[in-house]
């Protein structure tokens, strides 16, 4: 998965050309991460490019975007619950130390992970693994993003016609 789509994500989710997208949400996208060396991982991207940080968003939309976050944190858990073995739980962050727009990150973590990072913060992953050609999103990940989507609309309320073309 490859494409300039990387380097404005959330204009891309905007123009529906994100491919990395599962869902339009009420205050962003749901979309799977680029790397799954923890199956599952995915990201919350604020639907406006212009907001770098929670705290400048109105209250009201501030409110949808953690709801959001939430509803993301639940289908992951209960995907991967359902599709990888070992699933233990989900963390979740807003950090923005990297990418200067607001998104949160939607962290499965499984009891084989090693145990000397099974219970810290997944930052501490060596770097390789970040970039390693072999956790690179691709179509081997289908089942689980299509299990992610589908506990999105189960939980919005909603079927697979609302969703965005493309984006299930």
């Amino acid at each position: 998965m490859t494409g300039a789509w990387r380097t404005d994500r959330v204009g891309s989710a905007l123009r529906g050309e994100n491919p990395a997208v599962m869902r339009r949400l009420d205050a962003g996208f749901a979309a799977i991460g680029d790397t799954q060396f923890l199956p599952g991982y995915s990201v919350l991207l604020t639907d406006d490019p212009a907001v770098e940080r929670l705290s400048e968003l109105p209250r009201g939309r501030r409110l949808a975007f953690l709801s959001d976050m939430d509803l993301l944190g639940e289908a992951v858990e209960r995907a991967c619950r359902r599709v990888e073995p070992g699933f233990r739980r989900v963390n979740l962050e807003i950090l923005g130390n990297t990418d200067g727009f607001l998104h949160a990150h939607v962290w499965p973590r499984y009891a084989w992970e090693p145990e000397d990072l099974v219970r810290r913060p997944v930052w501490l992953y060596p770097r390789e693994m970040w970039s390693e050609e072999r956790y690179a999103l691709g179509p081997r990940h289908d089942p689980l993003r299509e299990a992610v989507g589908e506990e999105l609309d189960r939980l919005a309320g909603r079927d697979r016609r609302t969703a965005p073309p493309g984006a299930g």
